[in-house]
């Protein structure tokens, strides 16, 4: 278990943050030989596998997956915001020589012979490039087709997450945040196989959401400034190949609203965008806007704007509807 105890000044900066490369640095322990991932994952892992035994430039990221618990920040640099991940791996192939002999100094101390942390006290430069450049090729060849959805889905949950701690606080923020992490103030508690406690002090609180927390979830100390701490976003279904399912002859709120209406309606647990939706879904934006565009006449869901994005949600009615024909316990989860 990680413990957290965060001070006022450091829950008054917290931010959130997207990370191509934090979600990356999951995705590759996701697609380890020994784990089975769950069905949004099962068509992606496969050619994430393929690329990691074939692409021969991917074979600096061991020392990541090699079962090293502790890793320096330098191996994956704190988020910054970026949507791209090039500015991510600029970071990563830049890092001062003093940066990674503090790191390995203090996160490999007696492991320095270890066939893939030897070449980083022996040329800094040239293993932090390799790095880069091993990043590189696996994001190409087992991630880049994904981004689009995946930045939709990381997008989708910082918008949410802001207004949420800007209208009602950090508590409301935290709460239900992700299923491995428990708030019970001032500490922040993270379900880990390692015991660790640490205070912020002055230090800001850095959230970021990853589409492949399945693979694991991170947090980051190194760093004066910040903690960062990664949890799941929503929507890691929409990763999935599109399915042509059965009807459900028991599906009642599909018999009354249509098949497409009601599995729209069915997203809706929390804010999303059209393209959100349609991701889930594997259904065309229009498809999706159409389905909304009744669903709002009919005064069961509700649409607000945050900056350019026109974000949906259920209205009582909808929820009520939701839960009387669907059995989903959708109005305990609002009270």
């Amino acid at each position: 278990m990680i413990r957290i105890e965060l001070d006022e000044p450091s829950l008054g900066a917290t931010r959130i943050a997207i990370s191509p490369l934090w979600d990356a640095f999951c995705s590759l322990h996701l697609a380890l030989p020994h784990r089975a991932p769950s069905r949004p994952y099962q068509e992606w892992v496969v050619r994430a596998r393929e690329v990691l035994r074939e692409d021969d430039r991917t074979h600096a990221l061991r020392l990541l997956t090699d079962g090293l618990l502790s890793f320096p920040d330098f191996l994956l640099p704190r988020p910054v915001g970026a949507t791209s991940i090039d500015a991510e791996l600029e970071t990563v192939r830049t890092t001062p020589a003093d940066v990674v002999r503090a790191g390995v100094a203090e996160h490999y101390a007696g492991f320095e012979d270890h066939p893939q942390i030897r070449p980083y006290l022996a040329d800094p430069e040239a293993a932090c490039a390799a790095l880069a450049e091993a990043y590189s090729a696996y994001w190409e060849g087992a991630l880049a087709a994904h981004w689009p959805t995946m930045r939709r889905l990381v997008e989708d949950e910082v918008l949410i997450r802001a207004r949420t701690f800007a209208t009602e606080g950090v508590d409301a923020l935290f709460a239900g945040l992700e299923s491995r992490a428990r708030w019970t103030p001032p500490v922040l508690e993270l379900t880990k196989h390692i015991d660790a406690e640490y205070r912020a002090g002055e230090r800001r609180l850095l959230l970021v959401p990853v589409v492949f927390a399945e693979g694991c979830r991170l947090y980051s100390t190194d760093d004066p400034e910040v903690l960062a701490v990664s949890f799941q976003a929503r929507g890691a279904a929409a990763l999935r190949e599109p399915r042509s399912d059965p009807a459900d002859t028991g599906d009642r709120l599909g018999l009354l609203l249509g098949r497409g209406r009601a599995s729209v309606l069915r997203q809706l647990g929390g804010p999303l965008t059209t393209a959100g939706i349609s991701d889930r879904l594997g259904l065309a934006p229009s498809t999706v806007s159409e389905h909304l565009s009744v669903l709002a006449e009919a005064d069961v869901v509700t649409r607000h704007r945050i900056g350019r994005s026109v974000y949906y949600q259920l209205t009582d009615t909808g929820r009520a509807l939701l839960a009387l024909l669907s059995g989903e316990d959708v109005l305990r989860a609002v009270s």
